[in-house]
């Protein structure tokens, strides 16, 4: 890799780190200072949509061979999280303060904070075992959490909001269903596309900390 490619990608993924640890800590501040769970969106919303927006660079990265990751996981990843993000958490003012939002959020920034900073440590060549293992090991518990608790049970109490407000009715004008339906069908689908990108983690997993562990014994 080019020195600039390596340097862009330096900056790229430090840049998401600290946003993603800011993130996070305006919304554990939040909480200690509330005593509440309720202040997530309103604490760090505007800024994680602008994050989650800003990655879908990651599927071009993979696409023009800048990384080795390819486009479809990462095209899942940040189309799932990105319709959570602005087709539903922004738009329903009713969900905003619900303790799912909570949950994502702080799920997504503390894995956000390790992948990052694990993807920058490397553009430098000097990345802890510590960090890689953290990077392949606390996925483990942070998607599950994130996934459930999180963006699925929030976009099911969506479900009567969405359906009230005829939200982005005007985008499915012409199709034989409604958003409230489409979303329906996502929620179904969702635990199997998720399934699919935990399943690659766990491969990662194997081959990543599985190299550190021959070098050990050799």
């Amino acid at each position: 890799m080019s020195p600039l490619s390596t340097s862009y990608l330096f900056a790229y993924n430090s840049l998401q780190a600290i946003g993603w640890a800011f993130a996070l800590s305006r919304i554990l501040s939040s909480f200690v200072i509330t005593k509440s769970v309720n202040g997530a969106y309103a604490s760090a919303g505007e800024l994680i949509c602008l994050l989650q927006t800003v990655s879908f660079l990651e599927v071009v990265h993979g696409a023009v061979g800048l990384v080795p990751s390819g486009v479809v996981n990462p095209l899942l990843q940040w189309g799932g999280r990105t319709h959570f993000l602005l087709a539903v958490v922004r738009q329903i003012d009713e969900v905003q303060e619900l303790s799912s939002v909570f949950i994502t959020f702080v799920a997504w920034s503390s894995s956000e904070v390790i992948r990052y900073s694990h993807y920058a440590l490397n553009c430098m060549g000097s990345c802890p075992y510590w960090i890689n293992y953290l990077r392949y090991t606390a996925f483990i518990v942070l998607y599950p959490i994130g996934m459930a608790p999180g963006e699925i049970w929030l976009m099911y109490q969506a479900l009567p909001f969405i359906k009230k407000k005829h939200l982005h009715e005007h985008l499915f004008n012409g199709l034989p269903f409604s958003y409230y339906n489409f979303l329906r069908i996502i929620l179904l689908c969702y635990p199997f596309l998720w399934l699919k990108l935990y399943l690659h983690m766990f491969k990662q997993r194997r081959s990543k900390l599985g190299k550190h562990h021959e070098k050990k014994r050799m």
